[in-house]
Parts: structure tokens; sequence; C-alpha cells
């Protein structure tokens, strides 16, 4: 086992992967966000029965943002240098983006790919965070860094997700649990969406960090051995999700609803903290006491993953 328990210590590696250029991102992705909305959808006219594009034209963007279409030629060819942000804002309403699209086109537009090569910093996680994490007694519990690593967690999160203590350091990530792991796809219900909002995240890291090798590895290696994480990455979505629910079907208690909050550290951004909870009284609350008084070795037999 790595490190402390519940904790990942990163190691290096520089193994190859995709290499993530900016400059053809930004277009791939301005592309797609037009190809999802149609003129009628932004109150645009519709000339013509037969569109050869879909979604809006380039010309409908640039009226709609009152960017010119010769600006947006540039720019998704990855030639638009010193983009406003007032142009990136302009776009952006245009494409109707979330907030978390309009972080990743910012990234995207203002990265000047080849610039820099340092690593991004290591990933630790403090002292008094893990402590944190185990004094959530009966409520699972982690932190989670760039590119999906899963950095820390508590007794109740193994008991439920599986011993990650017994992984490789590399295999904590839940990019490459939920893709290439079979007890995962059993374990969400909705896996789809599961895996969707990984992606998403993935995407973001992308825009945020273009040189990072670890993360240009773990996307070659997916995209090699994963059909459908090829299907959704070809999609250009992005999301982080703060909140919400997951649907589980545990082969110890069966199934569970637990709603989840997710928090940004304020000391290191690229760090969440992940903490699920159930409604008091109810069948996944019960669920979660008679897994926590099972204790975590015997949720593991049955629950845990199995090592590559």
């Amino acid at each position: 086992m790595d490190g402390l328990p519940g904790t990942t210590e990163e190691t290096p590696e520089d193994g190859g992967g995709l290499s993530f250029d900016p400059r053809a991102e930004i277009g791939e992705f301005l592309r797609s966000r037009r190809a999802r909305l149609r003129p009628e959808d932004v109150g645009l006219p519709v000339y013509g029965r037969h569109r050869r594009v879909p979604g809006l034209r380039r010309e409908e963007l640039a009226q709609l943002s009152a960017v010119s279409v010769a600006y947006l030629t540039r720019l998704e060819q990855g030639r638009g240098n010193n983009v406003s942000v007032e142009v990136l804002d302009a776009i952006a309403r245009a494409l109707r983006l979330s907030d978390a699209e309009r972080v990743h086109l910012t990234h995207l537009a203002k990265c000047r790919h080849g610039k820099s090569h340092a690593p991004p910093p290591r990933q630790q996680v403090r002292s008094t965070l893990r402590e944190l994490l185990a004094s959530f007694e009966g409520v699972p519990a982690y932190v989670v860094g760039r590119r999906s690593d899963i950095l820390a967690w508590n007794p109740m999160a193994v008991a439920l997700f599986g011993d990650w203590d017994r992984l490789p350091s590399q295999e904590r990530n839940w990019a490459r649990l939920v893709f290439l792991q079979p007890h995962y796809r059993r374990l969400f219900v909705d896996w789809e969406s599961k895996a969707a909002d990984i992606v998403g995240a993935l995407r973001l890291d992308v825009g945020c960090h273009p040189d990072d090798p670890r993360l240009s590895a773990l996307v070659g290696e997916l995209s090699v051995r994963s059909g459908e994480f090829r299907r959704l990455w070809a999609r250009h979505d992005v999301e982080e999700k703060s909140h919400g629910t997951n649907y589980l079907r545990h082969p110890l208690v069966g199934d569970l609803a637990l709603s989840f909050e997710s928090f940004r550290l304020p000391d290191d951004s690229e760090q969440c903290l992940t903490v699920y909870h159930s409604q008091a009284g109810s069948t996944t609350a019960e669920n979660l006491r008679l897994l926590a008084s099972w204790g975590v070795d015997a949720a593991t037999v049955e629950a845990r993953p199995l090592r590559p």
C-alpha cells in the first residue's frame, strides 16, 4: 500500500498519450457548441429547407455575438491572439454556455500551448483534511484532485465504493474505475450519467493543464480501451457538479439513493471534497447504518473492485 491509509501518494509518470493543443481544442469546442443550437432556439429565422451545417452557422453566431465572421473564423482556427474577455463573454452568451463551459472557453482562449512545459505541482492532501475525513463516521467522503485522481478517503467510502487501498496508486482514479472496472458499471444505476460527469470534468482539466503528461496518458489509454469513453470525449461536453444524487446498487445492502455535496478547497482549488448523505429515516439511511455496523472488512470482501 502506498503512503498512509486512505491516501494516494502521487508518483512521476512520463508515459505517452494524446497531445492537447488548445488551438485545436477551442475550434472543436466552439463548433460542438454551435452544433447543439438551432436558429429557432435563439430567435433567428430559418432560411432554406436543407441546411448542410447542423446547428448554428458561423455567420449566425457572429450576428448573435456582434463579432465579425472573420474574427470567429480565426478564433476557431486557433489564431485569435489576445482575445478579449468582452468578446469571450459575448460568444458565451450567444452560445448559452454554462458557467463551467465559460471557464473552459476562457482557459482554451488564453492558454499559450508550448510556452511552459513545467509539470503541474504535486498533489498532496493536508493532514488536517485527512483527519476531517476520518471524523465523518457513517458518512462516505473522499477528496479528488486533478485528472479525477482519488487522493484521500474515509472507511465508509471504502465500504461503499470498494477498497481503494488495495489498488496501485495509479489506479485510484475515477475515470479508470468507471470505464475499466465492471464492478462500477454494476454499482451505478445510471452509469451513463456518472461516466458523462467524469468525462466533463476531465475536459475542464484539459483546458487548465494541456501540457500535463499524466492527463494526456490517461485520456489516451481510455480512448484505446473504451469505446464509450471515446464517444463521450468526442462530444466536448464540460461539467463540474457541486451537488446531486447518485443511485447505487450495492452488492451487500441493495439500492441506495445518496445525495452528495462537493466543495472546492479554498487553499487548493484543484482539490474537491465530496461528502455523501441520506435522508433521515429513509431506507438508504438504514442501509448505510447496516453497512457501517458490518465494518469495512466485511463489506469489501464482495464490494471491492478487482485489481487489474
